[in-house]
């Protein structure tokens, strides 16, 4: 059976390599590489590699090498047309039927590609040319340099309403296939001939996933600015190789860079992905106009877990983040989310202006600091009107709830909602615990900061558990993944980590901290590893025993129960304290025999005794 190289390259780009291999072969995470024992010959020092960035894995020991469809053909000894059936019903793809019309679909599909390239040589030939002018001063006078409109094969369609045509009927390219790839247009009017449906316009290639031309997008241009009549902005239209809601630009050019660095930016449009591109930043696509798709946010995770959505501040970058964050919760999965970065500046840049004006620096803080779809959920909800009241804040859990009961999945739901319902809590605990405070008039200067530096180092110790020993996390997932930590920084070390090590269970300790790098987090990994507390624990360091690990885990987390119990009944008391309050108007102060009452009432519930 004979399958297209189109079909080949879509399956493999929607395969992830080292996934495949991990259902069979424990992996561990090394740098950019995953390692294992290999499993075509007997071995007890791991010499099986699996390099993603570049689709193969290899045996040092026996020599075995290959791709994706290789390594199912040599595990289950299949053929290559049943290896390639195999992973096709995997990925949910259907498989094409190898008959006389589907081999003559293929010829007409190569000759639609081979159509589109002759387009992009004929638009890059012409940008060079004293017609291109304005167009390649509007390109530079952006800030792009020579290598990169190369590099994007950026080009020009001229104002004619025949030029294209006329150069690719010279090479005997009939007015049908044209018209099928999309670049004329063939009015529905007997007797009217047919034109370019690109004139005037910046070209930007839109090429697949394996780097192929498929479409075009054009920016129209009138005199070197912007018109203000007609669509700003014109796509190719649907054809049997372009289906925009599926497609990303520049995810050819960004596949690699982010496969190495562990991040994908997503912006809004093709200016934003070159300049950022330009910048420093080649982990970067854009959807083609529209809001993301189902399509577009699972090619998104194929390549990395957690994309950081790049959006203008303005009203209708706000809008369009809210309609991703809505399209995304039906999708999300273990281990798979989405973050949001919005770049704010005081001249209020695009992100093609923002890194144009900005320091690298300035990018690179925006994009760590870029918020979790949860706290993007929250920010959404809650921001649509005052929380004070306990009535207001039933509503804003009544619409968090409603958000979360979109989300399919049953673990990844459990999770939004307990999440949104401590937070819930929180807020009203706040308020509350303040007026208990007023009504009884104690000082708050009064309570001793030992026990908040004693959560912190509980919480530190935690953290340093899962981090010196990842393989521990399976077993306490459930505990980690529904604590939550009033330090920002090492929530933030809390929620990587679970999402890291939920989604992805092989990491070693180094794969731990050089992901947790890439994710932003290294001044908080320094922090964490420079607390002298830590350093001397050396019952939680990489080398202690599974029970030292145990029972460092068991006393942390007993501590921090136990405070969560005092705050309680601190909680509890306070409460009582202000309806006491409320019912002696005329005598708020509490006796200083009632309060030695109440406090050892309080050393009772926790189990004290008073010295």
């Amino acid at each position: 059976m004979a399958f297209s190289p189109q079909f080949l390259d879509e399956l493999r780009a929607r395969l992830e390599l080292a996934g495949t291999i991990a259902r069979r072969v424990r992996l561990t995470r090394k740098g950019r590489e995953h390692i294992g024992l290999c499993p075509f010959h007997k071995e007890k020092t791991p010499s099986f590699t699996v390099n993603e960035d570049k689709g193969f894995y290899h045996c040092f020991g026996c020599g075995a090498h290959g791709g994706v469809f290789d390594f199912v053909m040599q595990m289950d000894g299949l053929s290559f047309p049943e290896a390639v059936q195999h992973l096709a019903a995997e990925a949910g793809m259907e498989v094409p039927v190898d008959t006389p019309e589907e081999r003559q679909r293929n010829r007409r599909r190569q000759s639609l590609l081979d159509i589109q390239e002759a387009a992009c040589a004929y638009f890059e030939k012409m940008l060079r040319m004293p017609e291109g002018k304005a167009a390649s001063d509007y390109l530079r006078g952006r800030g792009l340099a020579d290598d990169t409109i190369k590099r994007f094969r950026l080009g020009f369609a001229p104002d004619a309403r025949g030029a294209l045509k006329a150069a690719l009927s010279g090479d005997g390219i009939s007015d049908e296939l044209l018209s099928a790839a999309g670049l004329i247009v063939r009015p529905d009017e007997g007797g009217r001939a047919p034109y370019d449906r690109f004139r005037r316009r910046v070209m930007f290639p839109i090429t697949d996933a394996g780097g192929r031309i498929i479409a075009f997008g054009g920016r129209i241009l009138s005199n070197g600015e912007p018109r203000q009549t007609g669509a700003k902005y014109l796509n190719s239209p649907e054809t049997d190789l372009f289906h925009k809601g599926r497609v990303l630009y520049g995810l050819a050019q960004a596949k690699a860079a982010a496969r190495k660095s562990g991040r994908l930016i997503v912006t809004e449009g093709y200016m934003d992905v070159i300049a950022l591109a330009q910048a420093g930043y080649q982990e970067t696509v854009a959807p083609l106009g529209t809001a993301l798709t189902e399509d577009q946010i699972g090619e998104l995770w194929r390549l990395v877990r957690e994309p950081v959505l790049c959006f203008d501040p303005d009203a209708a970058g706000q809008r369009a983040a809210v309609r991703a964050a809505e399209r995304a919760l039906p999708l999300l999965k273990p281990g798979h989310g989405l973050r949001f970065a919005f770049l704010r500046t005081d001249t209020g840049d695009d992100p093609d202006g923002v890194s144009r004006r900005y320091p690298r620096q300035f990018m690179d803080s925006t994009f760590a600091s870029a918020l979790s779809l949860s706290d993007m959920l929250w920010r959404m909800e809650a921001g649509t009107g005052p929380v004070k009241t306990p009535e207001q804040r039933a509503a804003l859990q009544q619409k968090l709830r409603d958000q979360a009961r979109r989300i399919n999945d049953p673990t990844v739901r459990a999770h939004f909602l307990r999440a949104f319902k401590e937070r819930i809590w929180q807020m009203g605990r706040g308020r509350e615990k303040g007026r208990g405070i007023e009504a009884v008039r104690i000082d708050p200067g009064t309570a001793s900061a030992a026990p908040v530096e004693g959560d912190r180092i509980a919480q530190q110790t935690l953290i340093a558990i899962i981090i010196n020993h990842p393989d521990f996390f399976p077993l306490v997932e459930e505990q980690f993944g529904c604590m939550h930590f009033d330090d920002e920084s090492l929530d933030r070390l809390r929620q990587e980590l679970v999402m890291m090590l939920s989604g992805d269970p092989g990491y070693d300790v180094e794969g731990v901290k050089e992901e947790l790098g890439r994710r932003g987090l290294s001044e908080s990994l320094d922090a964490l590893y420079g607390d002298a507390m830590l350093r001397r624990h050396r019952l939680i360091g990489p080398r202690a025993t599974n029970d030292d690990v145990r029972a460092s885990w068991d006393d942390s987390l007993h501590y921090l129960r136990k405070r969560a119990f005092a705050a309680e009944t601190d909680k509890q008391i306070s409460a009582s304290f202000a309806a006491e309050a409320d019912k002696q108007a005329s005598a708020q102060d509490f006796s200083d025999e009632e309060l030695r009452r109440i406090m050892e009432l309080k050393r009772a519930q926790l189990g004290e005794t008073e010295s």
